[in-house]
C-alpha cells in the first residue's frame, strides 16, 4: 500500500511539473529581455554578470540549458559553436542554467565549472539560483533560445534545429538563421519554433 501511495504520488508530482511547463507563456516576440540587471553568477571565474553586461553592439542571445538533459547535450556542441562564432561577430551570449541543483543533480555550480571548461566556452554559463530570470522569459525547457536585435528586441524565440539526434541530418538551422540575420541587421526569416526539451527543474512550491 505504501509503494502504491508513493509511486501515485510521484506520478501526481511529474505531471503538476509538465503541467507548469507546458503553461508557462515565453516572452512575446518584441519585448526586451526581463530580468536584464539581475545578477547571475558565472561558476568559471566565480563573478556575476548580468544580461545587460552581456549585450552585444548586435544582439544579444540567451540559451536557457543545463548539463543532463538529453535533448541539451545533443544539441550542446551546436549551441557552442553558435555561441563562440556569433560572440565574434557582435552578438552578445549568455548561457544560463536555471535547473533547481538539489533536483537536477549534474547542475551544481562545480559541474557547470567544469562543463564550461571542457566544451572550451568563450561565453558565459551562468546560474540563475533564484530562477526569477526564467519565470520572467517564461522559459520553459532546456535548450530553449531567446534572441535579441540590436534594439534590445526579441526578434527569434524557440529552438536550435529540427534534429537533435543527427547533425548531419539538420535541414533548418533556426537559430543559425536567425543569428546569420540579426548580425548584418536584418529580421529573421523564422521568428518563433516550438522549443523542444527536457522541463526546467523549477524549485518546489511549499
Amino acid at each position: 500500500m505504501k509503494t502504491a501511495t508513493i509511486v501515485s504520488a510521484f506520478v501526481l508530482f511529474s505531471h503538476a511539473a509538465l503541467a507548469l511547463a507546458d503553461d508557462a507563456k515565453p516572452l512575446a516576440l518584441g519585448s526586451p529581455a526581463p530580468q536584464a540587471t539581475a545578477k547571475l553568477k558565472n561558476p568559471a571565474d566565480g563573478k556575476t554578470i548580468t544580461i545587460a553586461d552581456a549585450k552585444g553592439p548586435k544582439g544579444t542571445l540567451v540559451v536557457f540549458t543545463c548539463n543532463d538533459c538529453p535533448f541539451a547535450k545533443a544539441w550542446e556542441q551546436r549551441i557552442v559553436e553558435l555561441s563562440n562564432t556569433y560572440a565574434k561577430k557582435g552578438i552578445g551570449v549568455v548561457l544560463i542554467n536555471a535547473n533547481d541543483p538539489s533536483i537536477a543533480k549534474s547542475d551544481t555550480p562545480d559541474l557547470i565549472k567544469a562543463r564550461h571548461q571542457e566544451r572550451a566556452m568563450s561565453v558565459p554559463y551562468v546560474i540563475d539560483e533564484n530562477q526569477t530570470v526564467a519565470k520572467a522569459f517564461g522559459a520553459s525547457k532546456t535548450p530553449e533560445a531567446f534572441l535579441f536585435d540590436k534594439a534590445g528586441k526579441l526578434t527569434y524565440h524557440g529552438t536550435i534545429d529540427d534534429n537533435h539526434k543527427e547533425p548531419d541530418k539538420v535541414s533548418k538551422r533556426y537559430l543559425k538563421d536567425a543569428l546569420e540575420a540579426v548580425s548584418n541587421g536584418k529580421a529573421p526569416a523564422a521568428t518563433e519554433t516550438k522549443s523542444m526539451g527536457c522541463g526546467i527543474k523549477f524549485k518546489k512550491v511549499s
